[in-house]
């Protein structure tokens, strides 16, 4: 995933023109520090400045404020200021297709004369990297019925086109992201109650389905060795693995394993 602090440090300076800069557009991974609207409104006025090609990579629309369109909004905001980019979009985490690589990349540009050739070029790279993609995750907008003893395809409604799937799948969306914000709380929350050396209000302030703990690398060993709470060493934890039966767990093996570090 991409990194926006270098876009959003630059001043003027260290940048050549047309440099291509990626960022996540919600729910940055592996962070879960997203900008906000105003600091998104100043990263793009620097990428009109120095003339920069954005690359966005968003892979959890949908998943940081559970609303799709509220996710959207810092690319849309770009496209509004007249500004080229390309969008990688992955449907693997809000549809739940991690098996299946399903998404696009859109191309924006501001004239027209020269979509042929990006087509051409574009097409060229898809078919050296996998000539013909996989359908299993496309199948999404069909289904198999059985017509006189045989099975054949048949068109069936897609989620994002029809109403009541489209309401069913936003639906499940906010229920993902309540459920990342509640397991959120509850570990500050038990932190805060066991007094543990330092501030949690990153868990808190964070979004999607990552959490940064800021702890060391040795901390993070102890964690894994001692305790059985796994995570990366560089302190990232997927919070699909925090439930209400085993936060308070978690937040005393912290809290112990903080202890032994003091």
């Amino acid at each position: 995933m991409g990194d926006t602090r270098p876009v959003a440090q630059a001043d003027g300076r260290g940048f050549s023109k047309l440099e291509m800069e990626e960022s996540g557009g919600c729910a940055h991974n592996p962070t879960g520090m997203d900008p906000t609207r105003e600091q998104w409104r100043r990263i793009c006025d620097v990428v009109k400045r120095r003339r920069l090609f954005p690359f966005f990579d968003i892979a959890n629309q949908g998943l940081a404020s559970g609303d799709p369109e509220a996710d959207a909004w810092a690319i849309r905001y770009f496209v509004s200021q007249g500004v080229e980019l390309l969008v990688a979009q992955s449907f693997a985490k809000n549809f739940g297709l991690y098996n299946d690589r399903v998404g696009n990349l859109t191309i924006v540009v501001n004239d027209k004369t020269t979509i042929a050739g990006i087509k051409s070029q574009a097409t060229l790279c898809s078919v050296g990297n996998y000539s013909n993609p996989p359908a299993h995750g496309a199948l999404i907008v069909y289904k198999l019925e059985l017509d006189n003893g045989a099975w054949v395809f048949v068109r069936a409604a897609s989620i994002l086109t029809t109403r009541e799937l489209r309401e069913e799948w936003l639906d499940s969306l906010k229920v993902m992201v309540s459920r990342h914000k509640d397991v959120r709380t509850a570990l500050k929350e038990q932190l805060d109650s066991l007094g543990t050396a330092g501030s949690w209000s990153h868990i808190t302030q964070q979004t999607g389905m990552y959490c940064y703990a800021g702890l060391t690398p040795e901390q993070c060993n102890r964690l894994i060795e001692e305790h059985k709470v796994y995570l990366l060493r560089d302190g990232r934890a997927a919070l699909c693995g925090l439930n209400s039966s085993n936060v308070e767990y978690v937040a005393r093996a912290i809290d112990d394993v903080l202890v032994g570090f003091q």
